[in-house]
């Protein structure tokens, strides 16, 4: 999206992780500035990390991820987004097995506020 990411990683090495999330975020800035020929600003400031609890929290995660751009009003399904990872899981799983993850892991409150605030 315009303003932000989403991704669900498994790693043993969440630190080593971090650092080179950020200085992904850090180049990524200073090619943007450069480009725009500004100083200053930064963009994606901020990363958080969140322990996944059971296959149900890993699930309804994955539907945060899918159903974010529609959340934020880019498109009206989600899967109308282009670059989200749901075309992928759809082919690999299936309509049916999406549609079955999708009911019985809503996303209800989840995630509520996360990424409310514009950057």
């Amino acid at each position: 999206m315009p303003n932000h990411y989403h991704a669900l990683v498994e790693t043993e090495q969440l630190a080593a992780l971090l650092k080179c999330l950020g200085l992904f975020h850090g180049r990524t800035s200073f090619a943007w500035n450069r480009e725009e020929e500004t100083r200053g600003r930064s963009n994606f400031y901020r990363c958080v990390d969140r322990t996944m609890r059971s296959e149900k929290h890993q699930w309804v995660t994955v539907n945060y991820i899918h159903h974010n751009p529609v959340h934020h009003g880019y498109t009206a399904q989600w899967q109308d987004w282009p670059w989200s990872s749901a075309h992928d899981w759809l082919e690999y799983h299936g309509r049916e097995h999406m549609t079955r993850l999708w009911r019985d892991h809503p996303l209800l409150d989840y995630g509520r506020g996360w990424d409310d605030a514009e950057f």
